[in-house]
């Protein structure tokens, strides 16, 4: 027996470990599995932060050797064990990039398809099922089969409505065109286990604008976010509020401006675009009242401060966390992005009402899409916070939002889909996995709770 853990601290346990090099050799130990009636669970490289890849016992399959990697123009095949970092350095050799952006690079290309993930630069590029040219999939009973983008599922099943958000991996995407690759990518490793795929590759703009723009409050922040959203080729728009510039002002060396309340992080790909863009942002900044110590920068070693200025905080906060001994409580919760205001209303209200002093707003307000994370100092506080997740999952939800937009859901936070969903259209998720999977032997008690397992 081998204890497994993710990276939010979530464990679990296998009673063996696997770890195939190959398709063949992934399918032959499904096929095994499926004969001893064992349950088996995919596992990436542990980033992820719901439990997903802790099993309750049997098998654990790791895809940390099935690493090919082809790059070609337009796109680049890869294993599913590939990281993401290697995928996009690979690629930045050839002149193009993968657009999907998550924070964590050590992720590998099977844990983003299984979560849909997404990132900072999905307010203009989207998640990575809009990026999937073909997936190769090896199903419970072993066998292996390879879908290109657009093929329809070959049996019936009932659609389930989707939220009105830019992004969504609550449960299965499964509209009234679903196709196999639309649903694999955010299942979570419940339906089959994904073993390669081909994803579409950018070319690398010739010229980018990078920003970390301060604000006095966090209304002028606000009020940015609606007057910039429209703005052409604008790539990412992502927010953190006065909290969490103080985390990073106090456990990080990062240089925070003293008057800075708010700050939003911005990024615009200039090709094609006309007029001086540094001046076009000057008067942006002047007229949403922005700190004179905002950053910008055009060169690559730009890029990489800002991008480690933002990747610092997560980091942080989850130190933070750890070192008082609790485990993170945090949202993944989206709202469409008209009813974005009223969203961070609720929080802005709700948080300082409840925890005060204990807790930071940051992440993808493009996409209407913050993480909230409470850092509990006691054992009432996070009790109280776990609580409050969950009214603040219906409100989001009465938003028209989603409880899940780029973590998926997995053992920890599963309690959540009954908030977004009916018994009846969960019953249509349930009916596919059971088509999929008739022993219930993928993944169990990730997504949907079994009843042979207990969590």
């Amino acid at each position: 027996m081998t204890l497994v853990e993710d990276a939010s601290g979530y464990q679990g346990y296998a009673d063996c470990i696997l770890a195939p090099q190959t398709v063949e050799e992934l399918s032959a130990a499904m096929r095994r599995a499926a004969s001893l009636g064992v349950a088996v669970t995919p596992s990436g490289a542990g980033t992820g932060i719901t439990g997903g890849r802790c099993p309750q016992g049997g098998w654990l399959i790791s895809t940390e050797r099935l690493t090919r990697l082809e790059i070609g123009r337009g796109r680049a095949a890869a294993g599913a064990g590939v990281l993401l970092r290697d995928l996009q350095a690979a690629a930045a050799r050839t002149g193009q990039f993968y657009a999907p952006d998550p924070t964590e690079w050590t992720a590998t290309i099977g844990g983003n398809i299984a979560t849909n993930a997404s990132g900072s630069r999905s307010f203009r590029y989207g998640s990575t099922r809009r990026h999937l040219l073909s997936v190769t999939a090896v199903f419970a009973d072993g066998s292996v089969r390879t879908f290109r983008r657009g093929e329809p599922l070959d049996f019936p099943y009932e659609p389930v409505r989707q939220p009105a958000t830019t992004k969504n991996t609550a449960g299965y995407f499964l509209p009234e065109d679903a196709t196999w690759a639309g649903l694999l990518c955010g299942s979570e490793g419940t339906l089959a286990i994904v073993a390669e795929a081909e994803v579409s590759l950018l070319p690398q703009p010739q010229a980018l604008l990078s920003g970390v723009v301060f604000f006095p409050d966090m209304d002028a922040a606000l009020a940015a976010v609606d007057q910039w959203r429209a703005i052409g080729q604008l790539n990412m728009l992502e927010f953190m509020d006065e909290a969490s510039l103080g985390v990073l002002r106090s456990d990080t060396a990062a240089p925070v401006p003293d008057g800075a309340r708010a700050c939003l992080m911005v990024e615009q790909e200039l090709d094609g675009l006309e007029g001086d863009a540094v001046d076009q942002w000057l008067e942006r900044l002047g007229q949403a009242e922005a700190l004179e110590q905002s950053w910008f920068g055009t060169e690559a070693a730009d890029r990489e401060r800002f991008r480690a200025f933002r990747h610092a905080l997560p980091e942080a906060v989850n130190a933070r966390v750890r070192g008082r001994g609790f485990e993170k409580i945090s949202s993944d919760f989206a709202v469409p992005p008209g009813r974005n205001a009223a969203m961070m209303d609720f929080y802005r209200r709700e948080l300082e009402a409840n925890f005060a002093g204990a807790y930071t707003i940051y992440g993808h307000i493009g996409d209407a899409h913050v993480h909230v994370n409470i850092l509990p100092d006691s054992a009432d506080t996070a009790a109280r916070g776990r609580a409050w997740m969950a009214e603040a999952a219906r409100e989001a939800v009465r938003l028209g939002g989603t409880v899940s937009a780029e973590h998926g859901l997995g053992k920890r936070k599963r309690h959540l889909l009954e908030l977004m969903y009916s018994p009846e259209e969960i019953a249509r998720m349930r009916a596919v996995k059971s088509r999929l999977d008739p022993g219930w032997r993928l993944s169990p008690g990730t997504l949907f709770a079994d009843p042979n397992v207990t969590i």
